[in-house]
């Protein structure tokens, strides 16, 4: 018997027109390939897992 591993559930793009940074409080953008929401101001990516995402800046990735 062969498990078969579920996809992660999708991110909902209507989240994105509540959500703002937490340190800027400025705008996010989805990234579907990373699964990440991006404040291009803070240079931070927030994850998304199991299609919530993680809006702590400990939790984000700097971005270059």
């Amino acid at each position: 018997m062969t498990a078969t591993k579920k996809p992660p559930p999708a991110f909902d793009r209507h989240m994105l027109e509540a959500l703002v940074c937490p340190q800027t409080q400025g705008l996010l953008e989805y990234d579907a390939a990373r699964q990440e929401l991006v404040s291009r101001r803070a240079r931070l990516a927030f994850p998304i897992r199991e299609g919530i995402p993680i809006m702590l800046v400990d939790e984000a990735r700097q971005l270059e």
